[in-house]
């Protein structure tokens, strides 16, 4: 578990952390350079799931010796799955990563949403629903390997 203590704002403690694949962990399917290493370390914290639709039909084969569970969704309503997906882990004490049309509601859901914005673009809902933006997915996940940098973020005192 991360516990972090916002000055002026709250205490989180977070044991999971959820991200999307395409856009958000991967650009054109294959995986950002960096991740492997921040996820190992985080892995050794909190659960980290990867749900996503699989656009580029790739997630299984690039992240299978990465210490996380995978879940592919398909069909209508991905955003109410990734919603409820979320919600069985326990929403409040996970973080969500996305930045496509169907992560806002996981996003909104969280205890901390994280909006990234990488070679795909991001949706603008998400930039809004998110708690805070990140220009890249190694920057985000550095959040909570050097916690000092949320607590920037959210801080007010």
């Amino acid at each position: 578990m991360i516990e972090i203590k916002i000055p002026g704002f709250k205490k989180i403690k977070i044991s999971n952390i959820i991200l999307d694949y395409n856009g958000t962990l991967a650009v054109d399917g294959s995986p950002v350079e960096g991740i492997k290493e921040r996820i190992e370390a985080l892995s050794k914290m909190v659960n980290i799931h990867v749900i996503t639709a699989d656009t580029n039909n790739s997630v299984s084969k690039h992240l299978k010796n990465y210490p996380c569970n995978i879940k592919i969704i398909s069909g209508d309503k991905q955003d109410i799955k990734k919603r409820d997906y979320i919600r069985t882990l326990g929403a409040e004490s996970s973080a969500a990563f996305g930045n496509g049309r169907n992560d806002i509601l996981m996003i909104e859901e969280a205890a901390v949403g994280v909006a990234v914005i990488l070679d795909e673009g991001c949706f603008s809902s998400v930039v809004l629903k998110s708690d805070i933006v990140v220009k890249s997915i190694n920057s985000g996940l550095d959040l909570f390997l050097k916690t000092n940098r949320l607590i920037a973020g959210f801080r007010n005192a």
